[in-house]
């Protein structure tokens, strides 16, 4: 419904994190690295809380931050506000890692874009019943691996995580959030076509 302008850089990161409602805790901070703009050679990295410790939160905090911020040549995307709402909260929580202005510099830098509400909200309409991350990356052919994947499920893992420490467990909820990273890839990469 409009004109699409997004950055374009070296380096993409699409970004997503999985927070523990019920504790008020965010256990990962998930990237996917695409370099060049080329699909299918992405590296997925991730900041993962091993314990249910304000020390842990704080440390993966602290590390995806530095990531994002250490890599000037790159774009940033993430779907819808909750990223930036809980980068605030966590910024408030733990004032060392960096001040309220760096989270809001580096979420307002146009390089840096929710495609929700930026672009889909705004500039798009879709023959589907809403526009969540699940269903257009569905309707453009994206597959999560896991079988019921959801934001719920995945806190439901992390509870499992945390009584039992099975690595299964653990690769479940990470392929789960690499798996929303690269459907925010797939979203992106049909808003460029646009």
């Amino acid at each position: 419904t409009g004109p699409i302008i997004l950055p374009s850089e070296p380096i993409d990161l699409f970004f997503d994190i999985e927070v523990d409602t019920m504790r008020d805790f965010c256990y990962l901070h998930g990237f996917v690295e695409r370099r060049g703009g080329i699909s299918g050679k992405e590296t997925f990295i991730n900041f993962f809380a091993d314990q249910v410790d304000p020390k842990d939160e704080e440390q993966v905090f602290r590390d995806a931050y530095t990531f994002m911020t250490s890599r000037p040549d790159c774009a940033i995307f993430y779907y819808a506000p909750y990223e930036w709402t809980t980068y605030k909260k966590l910024q408030a929580k733990y004032p060392g890692v960096c001040s309220a202005s760096d989270i809001d510099r580096l979420f307002e830098r146009p390089e840096t874009v929710d495609l929700y509400t930026d672009i889909v909200k705004k500039l798009t309409e879709w023959p589907t019943r809403d526009m969540t991350i699940k269903t257009l990356a569905q309707f453009l052919g994206f597959k999560w691996r896991d079988a019921n994947p959801s934001g719920a499920a995945s806190i439901r893992w992390f509870d499992d995580w945390v009584s039992t420490s099975d690595p299964k467990i653990k690769q479940r909820i990470l392929e789960y959030n690499e798996d929303d990273c690269l459907a925010t890839r797939v979203v992106y990469d049909s808003l460029k076509k646009f």
